[in-house]
């Protein structure tokens, strides 16, 4: 290539960082070097929006429409995204086929004094942006407040550490990227409480007509993370799922099988209806349409407006 690589992505601590692991990645695996990758911050809505929930401005394309709009006037050749804040269905024009190595999808507590859940105290306050988190929560502490909290994580933790809330809930990854390790209070299994579609995901987007730059990402996708990917987002397709939706999906490669469970809430999270299945890896495109189409048809669409 005789041109230098634009990554576009979110200015966040997190989002730089994620952008690092996508340039780092690339020069390990292609031969080029640090000087042929830049980054480029591209600020969202999503960042300016600071104490409402997204899904009162359109949900969770505020987090990626200004970095593909960035791509579809080639003004930057691959966009870094959080696969978790991209909506299920694909721009038109843009392909994400390209995925870096899972993070851990955990989610994760942090609390005053420490206290992990079942130990806070009853009506403590917990922060979260996310309908599924908070329906998840109440499941195994109805008597808990859950509060909207916006911002990121430097910011949720000094809101929680300004007496603001009891507790926060996060992604391990981000904490994790962030070297903040030391301040998590309990580490919740994938079972106690399903993450994110996509949630520990980097994804890769580019034009589909830049066979150079698809190329390219083709040497460094994660295939197992990939078809992990495929799996979960295929879930959200057939719910045709926004950031209003309430589902968890997490889906795991065991030997020559994919395991794949999701929880989805109904709108005011009365009601949750699950499914696990397992099928051989070869089908990881087909099993999340499989539990989609279950849990569409269990919940009778009480998850939509």
């Amino acid at each position: 290539m005789n041109k230098k690589i634009i990554l576009g992505s979110r200015g966040s601590k997190l989002a730089l960082l994620y952008a690092q692991k996508a340039k780092d990645t690339i020069i390990q695996k292609t031969g080029l070097n640090g000087d042929d990758i830049l980054i480029k911050i591209i600020t969202t809505k999503g960042d300016q929006i600071k104490d409402t929930r997204l899904s009162e401005f359109g949900g969770k394309g505020l987090f990626s429409s200004n970095i593909e709009k960035e791509l579809q006037n080639k003004n930057i050749d691959i966009a870094v995204h959080a696969l978790k804040d991209l909506p299920a269905i694909e721009t038109d024009g843009l392909v994400i086929h390209s995925f870096l190595e899972r993070n851990n999808p955990k989610e994760i507590l942090i609390s005053k004094d420490n206290k992990k859940l079942k130990e806070l105290d009853v009506r403590s306050v917990v922060g979260t942006s996310s309908l599924r988190r908070e329906f998840q929560l109440k499941k195994i502490r109805p008597d808990l407040n859950c509060k909207l909290i916006r911002g990121n994580v430097d910011t949720r933790i000094k809101k929680l550490k300004d007496g603001l809330y009891d507790a926060i809930i996060l992604s391990y990854a981000g904490i994790q990227y962030l070297k903040l390790e030391n301040e998590i209070s309990e580490t919740f299994t994938t079972e106690e409480i399903i993450p994110s579609v996509g949630q520990g995901i980097i994804a890769l987007q580019c034009r589909e007509n830049n066979e150079k730059i698809i190329s390219l990402l083709k040497k460094i996708n994660h295939e197992e993370t990939y078809k992990r990917a495929f799996a979960e987002r295929n879930i959200l397709k057939v719910l045709e799922g926004d950031c209003e939706t309430a589902i968890g999906a997490h889906a795991v490669i065991d030997g020559k099988n994919i395991v794949v469970e999701a929880e989805l809430f109904s709108l005011d999270g009365s009601k949750s209806f699950y499914e696990k299945k397992i099928e051989k890896i070869e089908k990881f495109k087909e099993i999340g349409t499989e539990i989609g189409k279950i849990l569409k048809d269990k919940s009778n669409n009480s998850y939509k407006r």
